[in-house]
């Protein structure tokens, strides 16, 4: 009798959001990027969804989160990992309200000690003696540069600075995201190769002081060797996306909003 090999797990990486920290296009902008008609150059703030044989965690959670979840449908979840405490990459946690009231518990956060302490000064309300009526369920996890689990999903955190801010970047399987650096430490970079996908942000031609530039992030791909790359946490400078797109190098690709990926 034949004996039957496990499944793999199956992932699809959907990428909810890949503008910067105040979307594309930017207010009041006219230049060719925000008027663009591709959708493809329209960005919200960045954010990934991982899901992994119907479990759902989401990366980051900024001001277009709802947006976000309705726009890909995505009617349960299962936890938040967050990258670092700036406005882009938190502010839509008060909608986990409605995954509240679904799933009747409250929301798994896993965040470092110092975004941990961000979130209970920002969302105070939550986390009051005496709570309002409906307010978010969050369960904060802390957690720093050991890897850990999610239900038997194992997600490896990589250490990356923003200018002086430490953040953290994931990799989840043969998947690693990071974004809003402009250094990653030689032994960081080493979790993440192997990787199949690595989304990584690039933010514009010219250098910048917090994030990086579209050379420094290729240089990244390079030391990293995924398959595939994509580029996240894109500014209106960079370009149009049908231009830029195809100058890139094989194996790197500018993310869009709403790209999914299959593992």
């Amino acid at each position: 009798m034949s004996e039957t090999m496990p499944s793999k797990p199956s992932m699809r990486i959907t990428i909810t959001g890949t503008g910067t920290s105040q979307g594309v296009p930017l207010i009041g902008c006219h230049c060719d990027v925000c008027s663009s008609a591709d959708p493809r150059d329209r960005r919200l703030r960045s954010s990934a969804l991982v899901s992994i044989n119907g479990t759902n965690i989401v990366i980051d959670a900024g001001p277009d989160f709802r947006q976000q979840m309705l726009a890909n449908r995505v009617d349960h979840l299962r936890a938040i990992l967050l990258t670092h405490e700036h406005v882009d990459h938190i502010f839509g946690l008060d909608d986990i309200r409605s995954y509240n009231w679904l799933q009747k518990r409250p929301t798994d956060i896993y965040a470092e000690s110092r975004v941990e302490e961000a979130i209970r000064r920002i969302f105070y309300y939550v986390f009051a003696r005496d709570r309002y009526p409906g307010i978010p369920q969050m369960e904060l996890h802390e957690i720093d540069e050991t890897p850990f689990l999610v239900d038997d999903i194992r997600i490896i955190p990589i250490r990356g600075y923003h200018h002086k801010l430490p953040v953290l970047g994931y990799r989840i399987g043969d998947f690693s995201y990071i974004t809003d650096v402009n250094y990653v430490p030689e032994e960081e970079k080493m979790k993440m190769k192997g990787s199949k996908v690595l989304v990584v942000n690039a933010l514009r031609h010219e250098r910048h002081l917090s994030h990086f530039s579209l050379s420094e992030a290729l240089s990244l791909a390079g030391d990293v060797d995924a398959d595939q790359t994509y580029l996240t946490h894109i500014s209106h400078t960079l370009g149009l996306h049908t231009i830029i797109d195809k100058e890139l190098p094989k194996g790197v690709s500018l993310a869009y909003d709403g790209l999914t990926i299959n593992l």
